[in-house]
């Protein structure tokens, strides 16, 4: 499918994933945003890319917020349904059947923020910015901002930044959780693909498994899940890459993944 907004780039088992618009330094519009949920469909239905990272296009900006321009004269109503699209497309990358690596290459404000949020593993640029300075427009982050963002830094941490509107640096975002990884500007895509390219070796069914029950398992209590754990970890069972993982392991040699 071709794209206007976005950039997909398959790389065998792995693919990259650009948010196209440098000029407004990659902000999201309802065009990236239906661009984005028509490519995060795409992949979802393909057998391949195994692992996606998601990155901006340029060296100035990830995704660098919500076009304001395209939100500055909304009625109430309309600002609900433009957060509700736009979260659409940010729970598909929460919950796209395989691993998600955010390459935050340079801005990630407001919703830039938040997609990054959604992704399973965030590798920033030295020169990467971070925040959620919605309220300095008089507003609140709306697609997930007040949610993942405690989820990740805690709540007092969380509602510092969103209350003072604060932009941190990758060296701040990697001390309090809201990265994992800080690199520099010219080794980011390299250590995003080796990262990718590491997890691609795993089977995808349970890659698929782990990540289904580890973001079920936050927003339920300990005893469930546990008890879906124990569900992810039986499905495990009925692969033959379970078959072929342990039975390589018993014969001490590498196992040939078939995805199956």
């Amino acid at each position: 499918m071709g794209y206007e907004t976005i950039v997909l780039e398959p790389e065998g088992s792995i693919a990259v994933l650009k948010v196209n618009r440098p000029q407004a330094l990659n902000a999201l519009n309802h065009k990236v945003i239906s661009e984005l949920i028509a490519a995060l469909d795409e992949i979802e239905k393909g057998v391949m890319p195994k692992v996606l990272i998601l990155t901006g296009t340029g060296e100035k900006a990830f995704v660098a917020g919500t076009d304001i321009i395209e939100m500055e004269g909304l009625s109430s109503f309309e600002a609900r349904e433009f957060a509700s699209f736009a979260r659409l497309a940010i729970d598909k990358v929460a919950n796209l059947n395989r691993p998600v690596i955010a390459a935050i290459n340079g801005f990630a404000l407001g919703g830039g923020c938040e997609l990054a949020m959604a992704c399973d593993i965030r590798i920033a640029s030295e020169k990467a910015r971070m925040g959620q300075p919605e309220i300095g427009l008089g507003i609140i982050p709306g697609s997930g901002g007040t949610q993942r963002l405690p989820r990740l830094v805690g709540v007092s941490k969380a509602k510092q930044l969103v209350f003072t509107g604060e932009v941190i640096d990758a060296k701040t975002a990697l001390e309090i959780g809201l990265v994992d990884k800080v690199v520099p500007p010219d080794l980011l895509m390299e250590e995003a693909k080796k990262m990718a390219l590491t997890i691609a070796a795993k089977p995808k069914i349970a890659l698929a498994l782990a990540k289904s029950a580890i973001n079920k398992g936050i927003d339920i209590d300990l005893q469930n899940g546990l008890s879906y754990e124990i569900e992810c970890f039986a499905q495990c069972f009925s692969t033959k890459d379970q078959k072929e993982g342990m039975k390589a392991f018993s014969e001490k040699r590498k196992p040939n993944y078939t995805d199956q």
